[in-house]
């Protein structure tokens, strides 16, 4: 047994064996839970079903519940090995629809070998399951289960191995024909293999726009062609009188191979017959039809795609079906059909052409990545297909009756985004806020390539106007490298701007009782950090965000010394979503050891970014014992801070020292402790010291999986946000958001003390 053999039985038999589990998703932690899951509780949710059918999706998990139903008689590379050893299989479909879509999944393996008793097993499953993925089934008993299964079920039904590969398949050719330049209409197509997956990419290429004449198909015994009295008719509908009756006379000529065959099917010989500009998908698995390095001997002005992901162009199934059973279920469609699959398959392909996130390329170890020859198609771990896909399969259902409407799109994908994770969903309300009065934020570092990538990001998405501080020749050197394009992002160059004589005269009558001369305060002008702050100070900007390559004092000085404190304590803030939760974590970037005055001002600080945020903070003020129970200088200045902000803030709910379980167990907190006066569970938690504050949100972050997103910077005179050394791209954007949000905020505060009271 090899290595590799070794490692896929351990992974499978370590710890709990197989993959999958199921997961209460509410509280049983008591008997009145008990009560309300089971009985008697659980009748009133039985009979408001029973009075109302469609309120099993209200009730139950019906609506995010697929079946994947399978025989084992076709497992992809083995063969009809039967159902109980196509389970690993069914369980590793179940574990890719929960991990990019969020869908919950039955894996049924039956004992059923005629179409009659498949159809049977699934016509009973309708009660249960929101919808069915059929998977692994032979052909052609797959065609006709499904067409029966579309038939007789009002849920939607997906035979993932003839559709799933003709759609992704389908979003590569349309983009491929693209980069050589060839019209749909005019292009010649040869498939080599006649199963389910060959028959479903065939239809859909010619619904794209192939001409049927133009299309060859060949299986075991050579071309179907109108004179062969074998074919069943799945097969027929691809039957020419084209004249050609080998594999290799198909070859002649041919724009387009897509192998859905066997290794070995294809020869260097058959690929150098093809026209100029070749394009070649041999989708066999788990080898293709031809080795992708001979491929590209023969035909080095080939395009090519496989079924493997250690080749470019991966044509992987993964792309499609949990993006649309998710966009299916959600409109609670009949089916999935035509409409909705050419939805998928367009929607694919215009993905494919958009700038790739760093999320994506740090998953796959590469530096940059843009559409053409070699990435014809998303990457299968590019978070955006479910924001793609699913929104693009949910309203062609609407559109073609398939389901009932209508749909917000805007709405539908902020609900995805909170499938991808609490933390995208907390962002998103910030973007939407950020979006509807963008701010100028000012970006440093901006010859960077994650910087460049975030403000183009922001730029597109209309939440934020980017503008680069920076050498403009490096700015621009980067951009073209990357291919980003800068259009409608303003550069703003220190070393050449009108302005940066006036901002240095600025800054040295802040600073020359500092130590500072006239022509130092200049010089530092041309750092784009002093310049990029004097940019907020002088409302050329309305906020900032700076110190991707500096270390954190190094960056926070040049605001400070330009900008100022604003009252109070100047500190960090992590917030952290965990789960369902957001919390937020402070001082964890700025003060070493606080006495009880500053302990009181973070706390008040960052109650008031809290509440910028539409989040009313509920404050625990953190130590090693609770309310007195040990007596020690840390605790009392943690009391100290706490009696403080009981007298000039009484209207915060705030308390302590606490213990972090007893800021954090509601149990403990209300039971244990019911004259505090935190009445739920805390949401901020203040530290008593750095080294505390620091360690726990990494350790949250790295041990118990939370998304940590900071440091956000409050107690500065102005809106300036420094960045940790080495963000990426999702940290730059989301800092520049909440940047724009705090701009907004500190306007409309201003306004409102402003305004005359009557």
């Amino acid at each position: 047994m090899t290595e590799k053999q070794t490692e896929a039985l351990r992974y499978h038999e370590s710890g709990r064996p197989g993959k999958i589990e199921v997961v209460p998703t509410k509280p049983t932690q008591n008997q009145r839970d008990l009560s309300l899951a089971y009985t008697p509780g659980v009748a009133e949710p039985c009979l408001a079903i029973e009075a109302h059918p469609e309120d099993a999706y209200r009730y139950t998990a019906k609506g995010n519940l697929v079946a994947v139903v399978s025989n084992g008689s076709a497992v992809l590379g083995l063969g009809n090995i039967g159902p109980l050893a196509s389970k690993p299989v069914m369980e590793g479909k179940g574990v890719l629809f929960k991990s990019f879509a969020d869908l919950d999944v039955f894996d049924l393996e039956i004992n059923a070998t005629t179409v009659d008793e498949i159809v049977h097993f699934c016509e009973m499953l309708e009660p249960t399951v929101g919808g069915i993925n059929l998977e692994d089934i032979k052909s052609p008993e797959a065609f006709e289960v499904e067409e029966r299964l579309k038939e007789r079920l009002s849920i939607p039904v997906f035979h993932d191995d003839q559709h799933g590969t003709a759609i992704i398949s389908g979003a590569a050719f349309l983009n491929a024909l693209e980069c050589v330049g060839k019209a749909i209409e005019d292009v010649h197509v040869v498939f080599i293999g006649a199963g389910a997956a060959a028959i479903a990419s065939a239809g859909l290429y010619l619904r794209l726009g192939v001409r049927p004449e133009h299309l060859l198909m060949t299986d075991s015994k050579g071309v179907l062609h109108s004179g062969r009295t074998d074919l069943d008719k799945y097969k027929s509908r691809f039957a020419t009188d084209s004249g050609k009756r080998t594999v290799e006379e198909c070859f002649v000529g041919a724009d387009v191979f897509v192998g859905l065959s066997v290794a070995g099917a294809v020869t260097a010989d058959m690929l150098r017959a093809m026209a100029p500009d070749p394009i070649i998908f041999a989708l066999a698995n788990p080898e293709p039809e031809i080795d992708p390095a001979e491929a590209l001997r023969a035909r080095p002005d080939a395009i090519i795609a496989t079924g493997r992901s250690d080749f470019p162009n991966q044509v992987n199934n993964v792309l499609g079906f949990p993006f649309i059973f998710r966009g299916a279920l959600d409109v609670r469609a009949n089916a999935i059909n035509e409409e909705m699959k050419m939805a998928a398959t367009q929607a694919l392909a215009a993905l494919a052409k958009e700038d790739v996130p760093e999320v994506v390329l740090r998953a796959y170890g590469l530096e940059s990545l843009r559409f053409g020859r070699d990435y014809l198609i998303p990457k299968p771990f590019d978070p955006r297909v479910l924001l793609w896909v699913a929104p693009a399969v949910a309203q062609a259902a609407i559109d073609s009756g398939a389901a009932k409407g209508p749909l917000d799109q805007d709405a539908y994908r902020a609900k995805l985004e909170s499938r991808l994770g609490r933390a995208r969903a907390v962002m998103r309300g910030l973007i939407d806020r950020a979006a509807a009065s963008p701010q100028r934020v000012a970006m440093t570092d901006a010859s960077d390539s994650r910087v460049l990538r975030a403000a183009r990001i922001l730029a597109d998405e209309g939440s934020v106007i980017p503008l680069l501080i920076g050498p403009e020749a490096d700015i621009q050197a980067t951009a073209s490298e990357l291919e980003i394009t800068l259009d409608g992002i303003e550069v703003v160059d220190p070393a050449t701007a009108p302005e940066r004589d006036a901002y240095g005269d600025r800054f040295w009558q802040r600073r020359r009782r500092k130590g500072i001369t006239q022509e130092e305060a200049r010089r530092r002008m041309h750092q784009a950090e002093y310049f990029a702050a004097m940019m907020v100070t002088e409302r050329a900007a309305d906020a900032v965000v700076m110190g991707q390559h500096l270390h954190y004092p190094d960056a926070i000085r040049p605001a400070l010394q330009v900008t100022g404190r604003a009252a109070g304590a100047l500190a960090g803030i992590y917030m952290m979503i965990h789960r369902d939760e957001t919390y937020f974590f402070a001082d964890c970037t700025v003060n070493i050891d606080p006495d009880a005055d500053r302990l009181a001002d973070i706390a008040a600080a960052t109650a008031g970014f809290v509440r910028q945020l539409g989040i009313e903070p509920r404050i625990a003020m953190l130590s090693f014992s609770n309310f007195g129970s040990v007596s020690h200088p840390s605790q009392a200045k943690v009391a100290e801070a706490v009696r403080r902000l009981h007298e000039t803030m009484p209207d915060l709910e705030v308390d302590g020292e606490m213990q972090a379980d007893t800021a954090l167990v509601a149990d403990i907190l209300t039971k244990v402790y019911p004259f505090s006066r935190l009445q739920r569970t805390a949401n901020v938690l203040i530290f008593p010291d750095l080294t505390a504050a620091n360690i726990s949100y990494k350790l949250m972050s790295r041990l118990g999986e939370a998304r940590a997103i900071g440091p956000i910077l409050v107690g500065l005179a102005q809106p300036i946000h420094v960045l940790q050394r080495g963000a990426d791209v999702d940290d730059i954007v989301n800092m520049a958001v909440i940047a724009a949000v705090d701009a907004q905020e500190r306007v409309r505060a201003h306004r409102s003390a402003a305004r005359p009271s009557l």
